[in-house]
């Protein structure tokens, strides 16, 4: 069983930066990997990026590729997404979640957080 806690969202203005952490409760926390997904109002859920056990296979979707970094400190069981050049496209609840799987898609992942807020203001 793992518990996922997201935090770090909030308001930034166009340009600007945020960083979130997902902090998980658990011992088997180094053998998932770790993905962030995204909902904003009225669409689809959407995967952001993710990355493998190690930290050493990450995998970004085209729309953050190049702004967006994740990693994570499996002493920490802590996950992170450092969003740079942050757009008001890029609003929305973002979500980490824990999986056995290193995919894209949502399905896979067993364990999901809250969430916490983005807001990109133009």
């Amino acid at each position: 069983q793992v518990q996922l806690v997201e935090s770090g969202g909030g308001l930034v203005q166009a340009g600007g930066s945020l960083t979130l952490s997902c902090v998980a409760s658990g011992r088997t926390f180094s053998s998932y990997a770790m993905g962030w997904f995204r909902q904003a109002p009225g669409k689809e859920r959407e995967f952001v990026c993710t990355t493998n056990w190690s930290g050493g296979s990450t995998i970004y979707a085209d729309s953050v590729k190049g702004r967006f970094t994740i990693s994570r400190d499996n002493a920490k069981k802590t996950v992170y997404l450092q969003m740079n050049n942050l757009r008001p496209e890029d609003t929305a609840v973002y979500s980490c979640a824990a999986g056995r799987q290193l995919v894209t898609t949502a399905v896979p992942y067993t364990y999901w957080g809250q969430g916490t807020q983005v807001t990109v203001s133009s």
